[in-house]
């Protein structure tokens, strides 16, 4: 690679991590941030990580609810909502989802459920996003293997894309905290 096209590119970079940065310091409050730390310890998981996964989510909006009903900042489903919460020994209200400690709290650890049960970040994204079932049947079938180096045959998409954006704003995301 020529250096001034390596320098053009590492200007892009720059720009591309500052403006990721501008968008967790703008549209994340404290208690956002807190939350997502502290289950993130709690469950096992890089805070980085859950981040990538709300903003792939929800953007950042702790009220947006999806056209397929999702809700928060972790885009949850009632049923999911729920079930984790029933297996946390907490309360369920549907409105809670639009807490953002509550939604972190729940989205976190059912997460960290799934990439207990697959055991690599890729498949437990693609089950976040496409389902338990469709991982396990495309597992059974071959179609990805079990340790997410095929993930771009995942079938669907949109879950195609949506697993590789969250590894993608995950590695910027630690290369911006690796700055601080």
């Amino acid at each position: 690679i020529p250096e001034k096209e390596m320098e053009s590119n590492l200007t892009l970079k720059e720009a591309y991590i500052d403006g990721y940065w501008k968008d967790i310091k703008n549209q994340t409050d404290e208690q956002e941030e807190m939350a997502r730390k502290k289950y993130a310890e709690e469950y096992d998981l890089d805070s980085l990580l859950v981040y990538a996964i709300i903003k792939a989510e929800s953007n950042f909006k702790a009220d947006v609810v999806s056209k397929s009903n999702a809700v928060g900042l972790m885009q949850l489903m009632d049923a999911t909502a729920e079930d984790t919460a029933n297996k946390l020994g907490m309360e369920y209200n549907k409105e809670d989802l639009t807490n953002p400690e509550i939604n972190i709290k729940l989205g976190t650890k059912y997460f960290s459920t799934l990439y207990e049960t697959y055991k690599n970040i890729p498949i437990a994204l693609t089950a976040y996003n496409a389902g338990s079932g469709n991982v396990d049947k495309w597992l059974t079938e071959e179609t990805i293997s079990a340790d997410g180096s095929d993930i771009e045959n995942v079938p669907f998409r949109e879950t195609n894309n949506y697993v590789r954006k969250i590894l993608r704003d995950y590695e910027i995301y630690k290369d911006i905290y690796a700055e601080e």
